[in-house]
């Protein structure tokens, strides 16, 4: 399949930030990521509510919802009225995930799963079959702009293997330090949608910068 890219909005310029969304609206990027922090489950506070709604009125593309925050469920509904349309959880910070995912889908989203760097792919192997997608943290969760953590590669193999192995439809997303120096190993590893920020938003001309990484993946 097209492999996607999802520029992260947390990596955008909150000062014109509808100019941001419009730039992204027009390049060959697929969806937009955008990460909703609470400074409890992750050391950083990003945005919440009120700006995500901002983004989806403008919006023109699939609204791909990365929460890294504690007790995930108070807010499923909240974000489907919102108008995400990929909502992901954290495994970490689900103690009932199955139900959770559950949750998601009947409020008409796509449910995904993220992984921190240090949790082994094995925990999913009870609802792979669940999932539309799983994220894989390649950075530890929090902050923009970190360096790629190269054990990905092998946890990217080692999820492709479990996908393929349980007939699963399960994309493979890949969240932390992408960039043109390691997109194409990702993808041929297994990645289906690689997340990219900083790598995107502070290079000289960012439409550019998403329609090399396209064609890089692709």
């Amino acid at each position: 399949m097209n492999k996607l890219i999802a520029p992260s909005i947390l990596a955008a310029d909150f000062g014109n930030l509808q100019r941001d969304i419009e730039m992204v609206n027009e390049s060959k990027a697929d969806w937009f990521h955008i990460d909703i922090m609470d400074g409890v489950f992750v050391p950083n506070i990003s945005f919440g509510m009120p700006v995500l709604k901002a983004i989806a009125s403008h919006a023109k593309k699939t609204i791909d919802v990365h929460l890294m925050i504690v007790d995930p469920d108070r807010y499923i509904k909240t974000f489907a009225d919102l108008g995400a349309d990929v909502l992901t959880v954290h495994y970490e910070a689900c103690t009932h995930l199955h139900r959770t995912i559950q949750a998601i889908k009947a409020n008409g989203m796509k449910a995904g799963v993220a992984l921190n760097p240090h949790t082994p792919i094995t925990v999913l192997e009870d609802i792979i079959t669940d999932l539309d997608l799983v994220c894989i943290m390649s950075v530890n969760p929090g902050f923009g702009g970190q360096s790629f953590i190269e054990n990905t590669y092998k946890k990217v193999k080692q999820l492709k293997q479990l996908i393929v192995e349980t007939n699963a439809n399960t994309l493979i997303e890949i969240d932390g330090g992408v960039t043109s120096k390691n997109a194409k190993q990702l993808t041929e590893a297994g990645a289906d949608v690689l997340v990219a920020g900083s790598f995107v938003f502070k290079s000289e001309n960012p439409t550019n910068t998403i329609t090399d990484l396209k064609g890089i993946c692709n």
